[in-house]
Order: structure tokens, then C-alpha cells, then sequence
């Protein structure tokens, strides 16, 4: 019972992490506009993605547009552009092999037994590789805000990309440790503290050689 409690909330974390991770691959706000100084008076907001930038002027809609080149991407987007890809691919073939795998289907033992530590180690791979790309960007737009040489305008903040990434790559963690624990607690052996009463034989030779002893 406790071992279905546990896959259950293994794969509950586990789902969040993988739809937390594909929404963050897709969403554009990576980055976004930084009221600072004279940005301040100026009623344009702009956000940058993985695959689009964003801008908008005063009340007027907000106009997308994809990057006519990998080049126009500054080298964390660009690299955190092809981590997402395969921290995304990772979490899905993770979320499968937890979801799917109900048996082993030649031991048959339970799926704890096989199944679920391979797909705890994906879905911490999966996580740590999601949480380099978002700490890379986090860290160069801190360090970009408060370079005395880099201009206002350019300066830009954290996004709600970054946040949702955290949160995503936290629960793909968290189902990894619950299913790794799972394994470890289906693999311990079991003692139920019941010592075996002697055997017959052995009590009929006890009593056969005292018997013997009698006639000496």
C-alpha cells in the first residue's frame, strides 16, 4: 500500500516536472525589460525567448517574432536552447518508463523491483540538466544589471520562464528521490522475527542418545 502511495506521488511530481518543462521551452520570457532609469518613461516592454522575441509599445498588442538566425541569440540562449531540448526529451522518456512499466516481464517481480530506479535516475538527470540552462541565463542577466558598463536599456530581468523552470526542475528532482527511495525500500529484505521451532529429527535424536546414557 505504501509502495503505491509512493509511485503515485512519483509520478504526480513527475508530470508537473514534465509539463513545467515544456511550457518553459516554449515560453518567451526568458528574458524581459528592465524599468530602470529612463526606461522608466518609456512604455515599451520586450521579452526574449528560446525561439521568439517579444515587444510591445504603450497599449498596443503584443507582437511576437521568431529569430531569423541561431546566431541573433546571445550564447546562453543559444546554448540553453539545445539543454531544453534534451532536458525535455529526457523528462518525457522518464515520465514513460515510470508511467508504462507496471512489471518486469521476466522476473516478474513489481515494478519498483526494476522499472522504477531507472526511471528516478532520468527524471534527476533530467532535472539537473534543466537546471543548467536556467541558472546560466539567471546569472548572466544579474551580472549584465549590475555592470556599470552595460546601458539601461539593455539591462533586462529575470522571467517568468526562469521561476517556472526552478519549479519544474524541483519536481523532477523531488519524483526522482521518491522513486530511488521506492527501489531502496522494495529491495531491503524483510525479517518477521519468527524463529523456527527445532525439527523433529533432531528432538528424536536428542531423545534417542539420552535414552542410551540411561543404560550405561
Amino acid at each position: 500500500m505504501a509502495s503505491g502511495a509512493l509511485q503515485a506521488v512519483g509520478l504526480l511530481l513527475g508530470g508537473t516536472g514534465v509539463v513545467g518543462t515544456l511550457a518553459v521551452t516554449a515560453m518567451p520570457q526568458w528574458r524581459v525589460s528592465a524599468f530602470i532609469e529612463s526606461n522608466i518613461i518609456v512604455f515599451e516592454s520586450s521579452w526574449e525567448g528560446l525561439w521568439m522575441h517579444c515587444a510591445r509599445q504603450a497599449d498596443i498588442r503584443m507582437h511576437c517574432k521568431p529569430y531569423d538566425s541561431l546566431l541573433a541569440l546571445s550564447p546562453d540562449l543559444q546554448a540553453s536552447r539545445g539543454l531544453m531540448c534534451a532536458g525535455s526529451a529526457l523528462a518525457l522518456l522518464a515520465f514513460l518508463v515510470a508511467a508504462v512499466g507496471t512489471r518486469c516481464p521476466r522476473s516478474g517481480r513489481p515494478a519498483e523491483g526494476c522499472v522504477a530506479p531507472a526511471a528516478g535516475l532520468l527524471f534527476i538527470l533530467s532535472g539537473v540538466v534543466e537546471l543548467v540552462p536556467v541558472c546560466w541565463v539567471a546569472n548572466s542577466i544579474i551580472s549584465d544589471f549590475y555592470n556599470p558598463l552595460v546601458n539601461a536599456a539593455q539591462k533586462r530581468e529575470l522571467g517568468e520562464a526562469l521561476y517556472v523552470g526552478w519549479v519544474a526542475a524541483s519536481c523532477l528532482v523531488a519524483a526522482g528521490s521518491v522513486l530511488c527511495c521506492l527501489w531502496c525500500r522494495s529491495g531491503k529484505p524483510r525479517s518477521s522475527g519468527y524463529c523456527p521451532a527445532p525439527s523433529q529429527h533432531v528432538l528424536s535424536e536428542t531423545g534417542s542418545s539420552y535414552s542410551k546414557s540411561q543404560y550405561v
